[in-house]
């Protein structure tokens, strides 16, 4: 049996066809969910990009491995000092390693480690093709080397190969010459005029008035990621970049399943399509970036076609970490599920047609912002609690409440009105952070390393000019309210400036 993996960055859920979305984004991996099983809700346990993967290919928590941040101490892994075997635990206890006992060839075709640093997440991978644009590629620039590849080394069997695709990443890139296909369809019923100009008056990285990060990005390299998102029409020209990055991807993907086809090795192949994070598109007034530990930056989709496992098909609905289902996968391939990981395996849950999954999720955000959620249902209900320690420059509360059945872009924090759900979910947290120390070889919480070096990475040494950017566009109310939350960040930045002249 072979294994084929589609990592699409910034993919979302729910802007995919077999999850519920109006628009024609992904006709290919509808075409996959329909012939396997779709689970809704699985999540990265660390957020973004370098502590997902971390995680996912380690199979523990950014807590164990300290790994959290995209720059500075909690980018890299925690020492391992005497203790360290000869490979070291990446290798040894990695995923690449596990189907690598069960002799898998294992390859990636992606930029990703050298685009973040990522050198540890290279172990286990018995070949490494780097497409060499740091993570800019575009997919027909990837599509050409998996089918290199496959050419090589498709009828050899009993290979893993790793597929990165950056399409649904900003900036929104999809050549020109693939057309506008949303143009005529509707934006998601939720985003209304008034949602876009609460969002718009507003403030932080990636809000409407700065999408590119900190300020608006003049350029006109791509047309379809606006500099400023500042009307209804640009709202749906941002949309429209996005959803057209998906489907650009999933034609790809449709490009790579033929030649499998043609190879006759489709039905020898298991089929995986997911992502490293989400894509916040709005809510919490993030637009195009994944700078949260919230719903829509965590929840990833996860598609699974299995020839011939009748235990994978139709819906999966438990609460899984994305690194539970590369567990659950080394176990059914008849493989043993090293002791180090965090992640466990639900296949007896799916053998007996059960959806299993956990009583809870904490996700982390070291990043962007610095925060830490509870994923968990009571009561009838779909419940996410965030916990604020370093707001990332944005209008974020110390804690904050979503029903997300009834509320299911984060719109109303009931965090006020429903304390006792809050007071539940800060125990949760607090017992996973108790149980997390205890199992960990060191005595630091790395999020806490990313409060001490000065917050999240791409926060450091950007709140002066962010404060005069507010108040030159008319938010001096904003400007007000970031200085009575981070005045020593001010005081701290301005005296650097004064010594570098």
């Amino acid at each position: 049996m072979n294994i084929i993996y589609f990592d699409v960055d910034s993919l979302r859920p729910d802007h995919l066809g077999c999850y519920g979305y109006h628009r024609e984004t992904s006709p290919i991996i509808d075409g996959i969910a329909a012939q396997g099983m779709r689970f809704d809700n699985v999540y990265a346990s660390d957020v973004p990009c370098h502590p997902s993967r971390t995680a996912l290919w380690s199979g523990r928590h950014g807590i164990r491995t300290g790994v959290v941040d995209h720059g500075g101490t909690a980018s890299e892994p925690f020492r391992e000092g005497p203790s360290r075997v000869w490979a070291g635990t990446f290798y040894e206890d990695g995923w690449m390693r596990a189907l690598r006992g069960l002799d898998f060839y294992t390859a990636t075709i992606s930029s990703f480690g050298e685009r973040h640093g990522c050198w540890h997440w290279y172990a286990g991978f018995n070949e490494i093709i780097n497409p060499g644009k740091v993570g800019m590629e575009s997919a027909e620039e990837i599509t050409p080397l998996t089918l290199e590849w496959l050419k090589r080394n498709g009828s050899r069997g009993n290979w893993f190969l790793h597929v990165n695709l950056w399409d649904a990443h900003t900036p929104y890139r999809a050549p020109a010459s693939f057309g506008d296909p949303f143009a005529d369809r509707p934006l998601p019923n939720w985003m209304t005029k008034e949602v876009f100009e609460a969002c718009y008056s507003g403030f932080g990285p990636h809000c409407p008035q700065e999408p590119s990060g900190y300020t608006e990005n003049a350029s006109t390299k791509y047309p379809r990621a606006p500099s400023r998102i500042d009307s209804m029409q640009k709202v749906e020209a941002w949309f429209n970049g996005y959803d057209t990055g998906i489907r650009y991807a999933d034609h790809h993907i449709g490009l790579i399943l033929k030649a499998l086809g043609d190879m006759h090795l489709l039905d020898k192949t298991i089929v995986v399509v997911s992502a490293d994070h989400g894509e916040n598109q709005g809510e919490l007034n993030v637009w195009g970036d994944h700078q949260t530990a919230d719903q829509f930056t965590c929840n990833v989709p996860l598609i699974i076609r299995w020839p011939s496992n009748p235990n994978l098909k139709g819906v999966n609905r438990g609460l899984h970490y994305h690194f539970d289902w590369a567990a659950t996968i080394v176990d059914m391939l008849g493989g043993a599920v090293s002791s180090a990981w965090d992640g466990r395996s639900f296949a007896e849950d799916l053998a007996a047609g059960r959806d299993g999954g956990r009583d809870h999720l904490v996700l982390s955000q070291g990043a962007w912002s610095v925060q830490r959620s509870v994923r968990f249902r009571r009561d009838g209900g779909d419940w996410l609690m965030i916990r604020t320690l370093h707001d990332g420059y944005k209008n974020f509360e110390p804690y904050e409440l979503y029903e997300l059945t009834s509320d299911p872009h984060e719109q109303r924090n009931l965090a006020s009105a429903k304390r006792e759900i809050v007071a539940e979910a800060s125990r949760l947290l607090d017992g996973w952070w108790s149980d997390s120390v205890a199992r960990s070889g060191v005595d630091v919480d790395p999020l806490m390393t990313v409060l001490r070096e000065g917050g999240p990475y791409h926060c450091r040494g950007r709140l002066a000019a962010y404060l005069d950017r507010l108040e030159a566009t008319g938010r001096p109310q904003h400007a007000a309210r970031l200085r009575s939350r981070h005045p020593q960040q001010e005081k701290s930045e301005n005296s650097i400036f004064k010594i570098l002249g």
